[in-house]
């Protein structure tokens, strides 16, 4: 048995060369004092599960500066701008070959004691879990990356895989995993060696065709007959619709795998462009409503634009709204918004997350902005105030601005997802829906209508806010947020090409009125479409997925160009980002927006033959902006 262990651990050719351990230093037996009866195969799913949390290394690089950031769920200048460091890089691809290491040491060792008869009761199941367990990971490296290897860990040389073999093998694997799941059995491991599930067995099999669903839904675009199939298939089985199903795990503090991904201090967690374009107007709640009337006096009318500061915030971006610092609170805004973030100077609020605690800058909300000569122009109070600003180079205007990315200015993320009081989710109920319902407007087989599926998505992550008194207010509203989408299912009417509003010149104190444009996403029809039933799903899923899911926020946004993300910021050119520039910052194409991870040279230094095995996969060069075979155009 010894030596058997050795060799399947020997196989990690995917990995070569970076950083590993023996499976078997993790568990709390010395595994070479345990013979083939004794070896627990849920010890390896176990470690494989609880390593995919993420410790707070690995969640800073991947989860953080690259998940977040390309997904544009944080303000982050990383993927967004083209910028990758192959030092995080090595980092996670280490770390997720590690926990395909533990999955597959775990399979093989099942198989060969099932060979043998030397099994228990719930062997079999076992196996089918960590099979489901292993596409999940699979699928999360093959995401960042592409081409991965589908035989490897299985005691032969990994040899690449296509991302279409790697999809198609996934699905495949899902299927006959499922249909080999003995949902009835009620003999299991020990409970504590699966955090999410505890080891029931109904939960599993709802999540693995949940996943099946995601999966097929993500080849959508490029395979659409294999597709429909798959998520037809899928979605005729039992799934995940309540929370209680979720895919979940229990986060904790201070420093292990448990973690919370994004509790590390020093990372901000602002409230991103991205998302506020879409919160504000969205569902039309007006924020007392959310707040208290005691926020009254800082709320404005809704046709207020804010304070113009052109010469100290970005212009040369397509946001909506650039140039203009917003003096106030919006008098509508998606209700969620208050939930997950912070507002500036609000230090009553329980959840205000004062991170870094070793410093006051969360409390200091009064910042200046200069003149050419760094003399103070003017000292602006952020209390009680609702901006993002886009990602890119701010140039000169950002050298004066001391106001539009500090920590005591910005809205923030709150305290409960920061401090491991709540649980990761993986998957959830609103995913399962929101992916029915674009099925449905697909003309897919499903079992429940489109409009049906929007809204019983809608009212899972309200409940999910604790906002489920405010959903039904919300499911009815007309109202166009930045991005000219409104809530409504049966309200597709396109909102014009601009809106009236007034606004004061910061400068001189003036009032005015302009004309905002509603954005064009030419991602998507070509950016004459705002407002029809695909972009009414993608929105709210995008904003469902706040926090925990910014790796399927980001793997939408390649698949289909919604939601709209605003282009960074290029008041000085992005040195790693060739494609955006100061003559076409207002159009949107695919290549303005990272589409992978490069391959580490930890990979590229050990094993070269494999890594140009992988790159030829990629129908283009090993790069950020390298399109992934589901991402592509028929």
């Amino acid at each position: 048995m010894k030596n058997y262990i050795n060799k399947t651990l020997l196989a990690i050719g995917l990995a070569a060369g970076l950083s590993s351990c023996s499976d078997f230093e993790e568990i709390n037996e010395d595994p070479f004092a345990a013979n083939e009866e004794q070896v627990q195969v849920a010890y390896f799913l176990n470690n494989a599960i609880t390593g995919a949390q993420q410790n707070p290394h690995v969640a800073e690089r991947a989860f953080v500066l690259y998940w977040k950031a390309a997904s544009r769920q944080d303000r982050t200048n990383t993927l967004p701008v083209g910028s990758a460091s192959d030092g995080w890089s090595n980092d996670y691809f280490n770390a997720v070959s590690g926990w395909l290491n533990h999955v597959n040491t775990g399979i093989d060792i099942a198989h060969k004691q099932i060979e043998e008869g030397n099994i228990k009761e719930y062997s079999e199941n076992v196996l089918q879990i960590s099979r489901i367990w292993r596409v999940y990971l699979m699928s999360e490296m093959s995401d960042n990356f592409g081409p991965i290897p589908i035989e490897a860990f299985q005691e032969v040389n990994p040899e690449f895989a296509s991302t279409k073999d790697v999809y198609y093998y996934m699905l495949a694997e899902l299927k006959d995993a499922t249909a080999k799941l003995d949902t009835e059995l009620s003999e299991k491991p020990d409970d504590g060696l699966d955090p999410a599930f505890g080891f029931d067995y109904d939960k599993w099999n709802k999540y693995a065709n949940s996943m099946r669903m995601r999966l097929a839904m993500r080849l959508s675009e490029v395979d659409p007959s294999m597709a429909q199939k798959e998520f037809e298939e899928a979605a005729s089985n039992e799934f995940i619709l309540n929370m209680d199903e979720a895919f979940a795990v229990q986060e904790k503090g201070g420093w292990d795998d448990f973690t919370a991904p994004m509790s590390r201090q020093w990372n901000a967690q602002y409230l991103s462009a991205t998302l506020n374009d879409l919160f504000i107007g969205l569902g039309g709640i007006e924020s007392t409503s959310v707040l208290g009337e005691s926020f009254a006096p800082y709320v404005k009318d809704k046709d207020y634009a804010g304070l113009l500061y052109d010469e100290h915030f970005a212009t040369k971006t397509n946001a909506p709204k650039a140039g203009f610092w917003f003096d106030g609170l919006y008098k509508e805004i998606d209700p969620r918004a208050y939930k997950a973030f912070g507002i500036p100077g609000d230090f009553d609020d329980s959840e205000f997350t004062f991170y870094p605690t070793w410093t006051s800058d969360a409390r200091n909300t009064k910042r200046p902005l200069v003149d050419d000569a760094g003399e103070v122009l003017d000292s602006i109070d952020a209390s009680f105030t609702w901006n993002a600003s886009v990602p890119g180079s701010w140039g000169k205007k950002g050298a004066k601005n001391f106001l539009y990315s500090y920590i005591g200015t910005i809205p923030r993320m709150k305290l409960p997802f920061r401090d491991g009081s709540k649980k990761r989710i993986f998957f959830a109920p609103w995913e399962s829906y929101f992916l029915v319902a674009e099925a449905a407007e697909k003309g897919w087989n499903t079992p429940m209508d489109g409009k049906t599926a929007y809204e019983e998505g809608i009212k899972a992550n309200f409940a999910y806010w604790g906002l489920s008194s405010m959903v039904n207010e919300y499911l009815s509203s007309e109202e166009y947020n930045n991005a000219g989408t409104s809530v409504s299912w049966d309200h597709t009417s396109e909102p014009p090409q601009t809106h009236k509003m007034r606004y004061k010149n910061g400068y001189t104190g003036a009032e005015s009125t302009v004309d905002i444009k509603y954005p064009n996403n030419h991602l998507y029809k070509d950016g004459q479409v705002k407002n029809d039933h695909l972009t009414k799903i993608i929105t709210q899923k995008y904003i469902a997925h706040f926090p925990y899911l910014p790796l399927e926020a980001w793997s939408d946004h390649r698949r289909l160009g919604l939601p709209f993300f605003p282009n960074p910021a290029v008041e000085n050119p992005l040195p790693d980002h060739p494609n955006l520039n100061q003559s076409n910052y207002m159009e949107v194409h695919q290549d303005f927006f990272p589409q992978r991870l490069k391959y580490p040279s930890g990979l590229r230094n050990s094993d070269s033959e494999g890594y140009q095995q992988a790159v030829n996969f990629l129908n283009g060069g090993d790069d950020v902006f390298t399109p992934l075979w589901w991402a592509q155009s028929e």
